[in-house]
């Protein structure tokens, strides 16, 4: 069949776009340049009579995902969902594919899974009581929370895709959320959520926030202060004795990690929460967790930097708290595997300067060669050796030698360490870190 332009564009106008439609969606890349990536069609919703279009821009990072309008999709290059062939569940019934949900999408999902008994928990901030229309009761239930950096999409249907809290009221920011978060739906449909900045409750409004502060007594994280230097302060807490802040810190922290799985049960972890104190009080910077009890070494389960903190040399100093704790406790650590992407540029970056910098600093014994060892190397900075021998291929530091393997650092590698290290302000000074550490496998269920 064959159609004049005016005939094409009257049939295009006349199909209807349906969740999964793939076409090019028209946005502005970095240099504020059009651009017409390719996009699949999640949600479709109408608002005032006008169709809006909630597009996830292929081999993009959701964080990009957004509303369109209809002017913004290229309708010629229009390609229609196949049709996914049904497959079994366990009792010999077919099922659609969990990228597949067969249901009607809103924005937003009330639970990710049925509701178990018993675990319903009632939120409460510093031992106070909230009314009924402020108040976290009915947080939902979802799937474990490991705190992990591991890429999880065992719940990656249509409604976790999609962004469902518009902005973040928290301290003097308001915050653009990258990424679902499984707060209560009737919050989602808020233009504002706000939080308290110091317990991390969430509530619906502006008022509700106003009569919170004036009951909530907390100027800081709960928990211990472990460490203060300047107005830089860390809190150590744990999920066991502060369930509430723990599982509110979990929400706030999804909305910014892709690959986070989220669950209430924060028994088994520690969080170390970074400051920045000021005449109002200690305002929450970033984060990390990690397991009490690890087998395999992991010295961080999840970390984060606030998008108004990033940037700043913040995430560098996440890290290089978590290997102090490591040196205190007499371990190598390794943040959990896989990394994320921007989990791996993070961590490359603090290796990489951390290794050089050990390197640079070593002397010629008796007019020979600087002599050190991988584990000599592991044991000075409680980087696990693997992360070592990894961080020095990557560098491409390794060369054979006359039968042994030798290091060299090139004058490009020790200029640009050098420019590195002059921006990097932000250090943990150990004398600052007040830490004991505890052997948790004698102290029965945490």
């Amino acid at each position: 069949l064959f159609f004049s332009g005016r005939k094409l564009t009257q049939c295009l106008l006349q199909v209807e776009i349906v969740e999964g439609c793939r076409l090019p969606v028209l946005r502005k890349n970095q240099e504020h340049e059009d651009e017409w990536p390719l996009a699949e069609i999640l949600s479709v919703k109408e608002v005032s009579s006008r169709k809006l279009f909630y597009v996830h821009y292929i081999d993009f990072n959701k964080r990009l995902d957004e509303w369109v309008t209809g002017d913004r999709l290229d309708m010629k290059k229009l390609q229609f969902p196949k049709k996914e062939a049904k497959t079994p569940t366990k009792n010999g019934l077919p099922g659609s594919r969990p990228s597949s949900p067969e249901r009607e999408v809103n924005g937003t999902a009330r639970r990710l899974i049925p509701p178990q008994p018993g675990r319903k928990r009632k939120a409460n901030c510093g031992g106070t009581d909230e009314d009924s229309q402020d108040s976290s009761d009915g947080i939902p239930t979802a799937p474990r929370m490991t705190g992990s950096l591991v890429s999880d999409r065992s719940h990656d249907d249509i409604v976790t895709r999609m962004k469902n809290i518009e902005c973040i009221e928290l301290g003097r920011h308001r915050l653009k959320p990258w990424y679902f978060s499984p707060y209560p739906q009737e919050l989602t449909a808020l233009p504002i959520l706000y939080l308290c900045e110091f317990c991390l409750k969430y509530l619906k409004s502006l008022k509700c926030l106003q009569r919170h502060l004036t009951k909530c007594n907390l100027r800081h994280p709960p928990g211990n202060e472990i460490y203060r230097k300047g107005t830089i302060s860390f809190f150590e807490i744990d999920g066991r004795k502060n369930k509430t802040y723990s599982q509110n810190l979990c929400l706030l922290a999804k909305c910014f990690l892709d690959h986070k799985t989220l669950y209430y049960d924060t028994d088994p972890f520690l969080f170390y929460v970074m400051t920045e104190y000021d005449s109002k009080g200690f305002h929450i910077v970033g984060y990390f967790s990690k397991e009490k009890e690890s087998t395999e070494d992991y010295n961080v389960a999840c970390i984060l930097t606030l998008p108004p903190y990033q940037r700043r040399g913040y995430g560098k100093l996440l890290i290089e708290f978590s290997y102090e704790l490591s040196k205190v406790e007499g371990k190598t650590g390794t943040p959990e595997k896989p990394l994320s992407d921007l989990g791996l540029l993070s961590y490359r970056s603090y290796w990489s300067q951390t290794i050089l910098e050990i390197l640079m600093d070593l002397k010629p014994d008796n007019g020979e060669r600087p002599q050190i060892t991988i584990n000599e190397i592991s044991e000075i900075t409680s980087v696990k050796k693997e992360d070592v021998i990894s961080t020095l291929q990557y560098l491409n530091l390794i060369n054979y030698y006359k039968g042994q393997y030798i290091l060299t650092l090139s004058e490009d590698i020790v200029e640009g360490h050098e420019r590195a290290m002059q921006k990097r302000h932000l250090r943990i000074d150990p004398k600052c870190l007040h830490f004991t550490p505890k052997d948790w496998s004698k102290r029965g269920k945490w």
